[in-house]
C-alpha cells in the first residue's frame, strides 16, 4: 500500500515537471485593426492603430517591424526553442505615408534575437584566468615569477 502511494506521488511529480510550456514574445497582432492599415495611411495613423512598433528600420526610418515569437519548452529549466516567428512590416513612402504591409515567417529569412544578453564589442574575448595572466604593468602575473632577470614583482 505504501509502495503504490510512493509509485503515484512520484509519477505525478515526474507528471507536472513535463508540462510543454508554450512562451509568447512580442508584438501580437490583431486582425481587426491591422485591416484598418490601408495604403496611404499616414505613419501617426499606424501608431494610433497598432501602437509602437517592435523596432524600425536602422537608418531612414521608413520601414515599422511588429515582430512576434512563440517558443515551447518541455521542462521549466530547459530553454525554450523557437516554434514560430511572423514579422510584420509596415513600409512608408517618402511622403510618411502606407506603401505596403508584408508579412514575414521563419520561412522567409532569419531568425530575430528578442534579447541580447550581451553588447557585441571589437577585440578578444579573454577569460578571466587570460586578463590575469596577460596584464600589463610590473604587477601584471607574467612578472610576478621573473626569475632569469633576478627580478621580482614583490620587494
Amino acid at each position: 500500500m505504501a509502495v503504490a502511494g510512493a509509485v503515484i506521488g512520484l509519477t505525478l511529480a515526474a507528471a507536472g515537471c513535463s508540462t510543454t510550456q508554450t512562451l509568447y514574445q512580442g508584438y501580437v497582432v490583431d486582425e481587426q485593426m491591422l485591416q484598418l492599415i490601408k495604403q496611404g495611411s499616414s505613419r501617426e495613423q499606424v501608431l494610433l492603430t497598432l501602437g509602437q512598433p517592435s523596432t524600425t528600420a536602422t537608418f531612414d526610418n521608413e520601414v515599422f517591424y511588429y515582430i512576434s515569437q512563440q517558443k515551447q519548452r518541455t521542462y521549466a529549466f530547459q530553454k525554450p526553442r523557437l516554434i514560430s516567428q511572423e514579422i510584420l512590416a509596415v513600409y512608408f513612402g517618402s511622403d510618411g505615408r502606407v506603401e505596403k504591409v508584408a508579412r514575414y515567417t521563419l520561412q522567409d529569412g532569419h531568425v530575430v534575437d528578442m534579447v541580447s544578453d550581451t553588447t557585441p564589442t571589437g577585440g578578444k574575448d579573454l577569460t578571466f584566468i587570460q586578463q590575469i595572466l596577460s596584464g600589463s604593468g610590473k604587477n601584471s602575473a607574467r612578472n610576478f615569477f621573473d626569475t632569469a632577470a633576478g627580478n621580482s614583482a614583490i620587494k
